[in-house]
This record gives structure tokens, sequence and C-alpha cells, in this order.
């Protein structure tokens, strides 16, 4: 099989967990970080599959990496390439679809609970209807695009995750490990500060440190069912 290509928008944030999975799978991928100047391919000819990490700018920020991304998303899509999102990587799924992406109703930040649908296509997805304790960092959201399945809301962001086919995006950061979960937990930015005190919905940091025994677990069996679903669609001839 071709290589798994990831988009990397910020070098602070990197694939953690999703690298961790695949590299147990025995699947090679290569990373592009954008950050650090490495500019993403032209097309998606070369590899078996595409993710798309997060980032702290807006989907909608006139960023050429991200106009890059979502070109990339589309070519991959159409060759029948699954492509799985990450928070902003799910925001430029949708965004490449022609759906809206805005401020979310309100921000999540930390471990938040969100809905999966009970209905075929998210069980396949996520294993099971119902709720979930999963990790988010987002003060945007993205609308549902034509054609897509909504498999997942939450009372502060309706859609969670959408499905088309083999390709999944998400609102949340389901690749998180201790490792940048614990690093991304020390932020204590006025903005970050102020969003605690106005939102029910925004963590502290030493909350979500404390709770990370209790799901990062959880997710990460989520996240392998979650990477196994995505990668069965990649085609396996070199």
């Amino acid at each position: 099989m071709k290589p798994v290509l990831i988009l990397q928008h910020l070098s602070a944030d990197g694939p953690a967990y999703l690298a961790t999975w695949l590299t147990r799978e025995g699947v090679s991928f290569e990373v592009r970080d954008a950050e650090a100047g490495q500019e993403y391919p032209q097309r998606i000819d070369d590899y078996a599959a595409l993710a798309v990490l997060g980032g702290e700018m807006s989907a909608n920020d006139r960023l050429p990496s991200l106009r890059r991304a979502e070109a990339l998303i589309l070519d991959a899509m159409a060759r029948g390439r699954p492509v799985i999102g990450h928070c902003l990587g799910g925001q430029l799924m949708a965004r490449a679809l022609g759906a809206d992406v805005r401020r979310s109703p309100a921000p999540e930040i930390g471990w938040q609970s969100l809905t999966v649908a009970d209905h075929a296509q998210a069980v396949e997805w996520f294993g099971r209807a119902g709720d979930w304790q999963v990790f988010h960092w987002h003060e945007e959201a993205f609308d549902l695009p034509a054609g897509a399945v909504a498999l997942a809301g939450s009372p502060a962001c309706p859609h969670q995750a959408f499905g088309i086919g083999p390709h999944l995006a998400m609102q949340f950061h389901v690749e998180v490990d201790a490792e940048k979960l614990c690093r991304w937990s020390q932020l204590d930015s006025a903005p970050y500060l102020e969003a605690q005190r106005l939102h029910a919905t925004v963590q502290s940091g030493p909350a979500m440190r404390e709770a990370m025994a209790q799901y990062l677990p959880e997710q990460q069996m989520l996240a392998d069912r979650i990477y196994a679903r995505w990668l069965s669609a990649a085609p396996r001839s070199a």
C-alpha cells in the first residue's frame, strides 16, 4: 500500500496518536508541516489515504496552505482515497464541499460529551450510539455539506462529525495522546482564561489533566476503531 499523507498546519500540532496507530499497524506515512515550510503535494496520486490535522487558525483564513489542503481533499475524494479530518481538518473538508464554517454556538475546550446518532453509518464509525467523552479544542464549527450524513453532535456544536462514504470529518481531537494533551493544557493566555470564565464548555488545564486517566484510554480505543474504518477503504495496490 502507498503511504498515508498527513497534512500538519502547525509544528506544535503533530499527528500524536494517529502516528502511533499507523506505526503499530505497519502503515507507512508522510507528514507535511506547512508552518515548517513543507509544501503540500499538488495531487494525491502517490498516497493511499489523506489525514488532515487541526490548527489554531480559522478554516476561512486566507492562507495558501489551507486552500491547497482543500484541493487535496477534493482530489482524494474524487480518486477514492479515504480522507479523515481532525477539528480544523474536518472544517476544511466541510468548506471544500461547499459548507460554511463559522463561530460555534459555544467554544468547546477539554473533555466534553458528544452524542453519536442511532443509525447504522454512525455505529459503523463509532461502534455504538449514545454519549462519548472526547477531547475538544475549537471555537468554530462546520455546517453539514450536501450529501453528508450527520454522525454526532452536542448542545454546543450540533455537527460534531459527518461521513460521506469512506470519508470522515470530526470536530474533536481523537488524535491527542498524553504528551499532546499535557502540552496544550499548559496554555494560560488571557483569551483562554476569559473563555473559562464565560463558558461551562471550557475546562481549565488542571481539569483536563485530571480527567485524562479516566477518558483518554476509551478515546484511544475509539480512535483505533475510527482509524481502522477509515483506512479499510484505502487501495491496497502499490
